[in-house]
């Protein structure tokens, strides 16, 4: 049976003589492999007290790293524990609720609009001048 580690504990393992870190809900304990990682420490400490999973995944590691994991496996984290990752919203994704920003945005949204006008427009007075000036020199 595996040891279940609370979340809060695993993010007291980041230090280089002392690093757990978070893959797929499976805690490792890392320090020894240090110095053997071809990333470096530098890389394994950065993902400490996280979930490290969609850095492990970005990386594509070998089917041998893969199963080398095995030997640093120490237990699986208690998934209640884990905090609510925030996924990345775009700013111009952003739904702005508060209410403070809203008479910003009422008067920015003028301008923005304006601004959005004249990325469309300037282009085709440009392409227009062109086909102009392609005619007359003919």
């Amino acid at each position: 049976m595996a040891k279940v580690i609370s979340f809060q504990e695993l993010a007291k393992h980041k230090c280089r003589n002392n690093c757990w870190i978070l893959i797929h809900g499976k805690v490792y304990d890392v320090s020894s492999f240090m110095d053997e990682h071809p990333g470096g420490d530098n890389l394994l400490l950065s993902v400490t007290g996280k979930d490290a999973s969609d850095d492990f995944d970005d990386v594509s590691h070998s089917e041998e790293a893969k199963g080398m994991m095995k030997r640093f496996y120490i237990g699986d984290v208690d998934r209640q524990t884990v905090p609510a990752t925030k996924k990345y919203v775009p700013p111009w994704k952003e739904s702005k609720t508060a209410q403070s920003t809203a008479t910003v945005n009422a008067a920015s949204a003028k301008a923005s609009g304006s601004h959005k006008m004249f990325q469309f427009l300037v282009p085709l007075l440009i392409l227009g001048a062109a086909l102009v000036f392609r005619f007359y020199t003919k």
